[in-house]
């Protein structure tokens, strides 16, 4: 199964204890994955479709515990290339589904009858543990959460602008900064960034989810500081090598016109030294000498014998 499914699994085991975070996760769940059908005068009965069987049983489930009644389950086969199954819940009950949707918010009454809300819910969201289920709810009609180990990014997804607003909203007031885009006729809120992935899915309650998720960035970021060094040590070897290279190179014409046996005796050492160990850093390089030399000390050395070197370089060309 996919880290999505397997979130989506952990979240529909969860079943609120209190009726309004029931009445709130059921807002959401219809609001994402609902339709409403009319069957005549002041007659509907409501949708709800899903992939999830897991998501289609805790519905059920909301639905008896919270109102009662019970809703029909029918699977259906995806019309996508004949893969999968679609689990989708009638609630036949006309009158049972006009209560349940003035309580969820989703229909609000008017002079001239009900009609759909697009009012952000006051009296479902007024509770911190109501805001959460309800969260928990979208999450489970129309989000979905990438692998972890190719990259971090999950996301809510709605052909209602107000739906994703509603969830923009909510996840502002817990912190969290998502990004609204329009893709494909749909309206999509998606976060990127890990830490706040980890914190939506622990108010949510996917503490599994987010363990399995943590512990996929504690292994991404330590192979990545693993990378970081051997990249600064390779980098600091080859700027090693590349510099010894051209001091020996340095030596040797030095060698050749005056003979390094002429110079004076703390620059002699530093570079019998060096052509002695090549592949030596500066630091290693000093710690062969007698008495040691510090690599200041080295440095200084050398760039005495560059302006050697530059001296007898001019003195060809005249």
């Amino acid at each position: 199964m996919s880290f999505s499914t397997d979130t989506k699994e952990e979240l529909a085991r969860i079943i609120p204890e209190k009726n309004c975070c029931m009445i709130a996760e059921l807002s959401a769940l219809i609001r994402m994955s609902g339709t409403l059908e009319f069957a005549g005068r002041n007659e509907l009965r409501i949708q709800l479709s899903t992939e999830n069987p897991s998501t289609a049983r805790k519905i059920f489930k909301l639905v008896k515990k919270a109102y009662g009644f019970s809703a029909e389950i029918q699977i259906r086969q995806t019309p996508r290339f004949n893969k999968g199954k679609q689990y989708v819940l009638l609630i036949h009950d006309a009158k049972g589904s006009l209560h349940l949707l003035k309580e969820t918010e989703i229909l609000e009454k008017t002079s001239e009858g009900h009609r759909l809300s697009d009012e952000w819910p006051n009296r479902i969201l007024k509770n911190r543990c109501c805001k959460r289920a309800f969260l928990r709810g979208a999450f489970l009609g129309g989000g979905s959460i990438s692998s972890p180990e190719k990259n971090y990014h999950l996301e809510f997804v709605s052909s209602k602008e107000q739906h994703i607003d509603t969830i923009h909203k909510l996840l502002k007031h817990f912190s969290l900064m998502g990004k609204m885009i329009e893709r494909k006729g749909h309206f999509v809120l998606y976060l990127k960034e890990g830490e706040q992935i980890v914190d939506l899915l622990n108010i949510m309650g996917a503490h599994h989810a987010l363990l399995a998720l943590e512990n996929i960035r504690i292994l991404k970021q330590m192979r990545n500081n693993v990378n970081r060094i051997v990249n600064c040590e390779t980098a600091n070897l080859s700027k090693t090598v590349k510099a010894s290279m051209r001091q020996v190179e340095m030596i040797n014409f030095i060698d050749k016109r005056i003979g390094i046996q002429y110079l004076p005796e703390r620059l002699r050492d530093i570079a019998i030294a060096r052509l002695k160990y090549p592949e030596a850093s500066l630091k290693e390089l000093g710690e062969h000498l007698n008495p040691q030399v510090g690599k200041s000390g080295i440095n200084h050395r050398f760039r005495k014998l560059e302006q050697i070197e530059k001296k007898l370089k001019m003195k060809k060309k005249l």
